[in-house]
């Protein structure tokens, strides 16, 4: 048996091409998007966060604007005339008396020529005016919550008397 020089298990192999086609131009872009993605979805979840926050900040501020405004109630605190009875010091004679001289409603010092109150029974020192705005709608001090007006006794009357 004689092999022919161009039989088919002989054949020469076809000469390298010069330039391999080993995929490489695919990898750049799935590189690409592999770092592009989470990009994009870190900004997207950043500005749905700030929507969510400013839509909250937006409705909280509409609610409070929409309530209404707490009023007091009218002859729940003091009269004129019994502030008046109230002891009204200077603001060197409640330092003399040994009490604090920062007023706890505005959180400033009493002055010495500053007209001052003092609260009976808990003996709290304030401004003047700051006790009087205070205790014009509440009869507890703003410190202790001591109760100021007396409780008065129940009144009797005929039909329904407790006494």
């Amino acid at each position: 048996m004689r092999l022919d020089v161009h039989s088919p298990f002989l054949a020469p192999s076809p000469p390298p091409t010069a330039v391999a086609d080993t995929g490489g131009g695919k990898m750049v872009p799935v590189v690409f998007m592999a770092l592009l993605l989470p990009c994009v979805g870190v900004c997207l979840l950043f500005l749905i966060y700030l929507l969510l926050l400013w839509c909250s900040t937006r409705r909280r501020m509409e609610r409070l604007r929409s309530a209404e405004q707490v009023k007091s109630v009218k002859g729940k605190g003091l009269s004129k005339s019994e502030l008046e009875k109230l002891p009204k010091l200077t603001g060197e004679e409640l330092a003399v008396v040994g009490r604090t001289t920062e007023c706890p409603v505005c959180l400033e010092e009493i002055e010495s020529g500053q007209p001052a109150r003092l609260v009976p029974g808990c003996n709290h020192g304030f401004h003047q005016l700051c006790a009087d705005t205070w205790l014009s709608d509440h009869t507890v001090c703003p410190v202790c919550r001591t109760e100021l007006a007396p409780k008065l006794p129940p009144q009797c009357s005929e039909d329904h008397s407790p006494c």
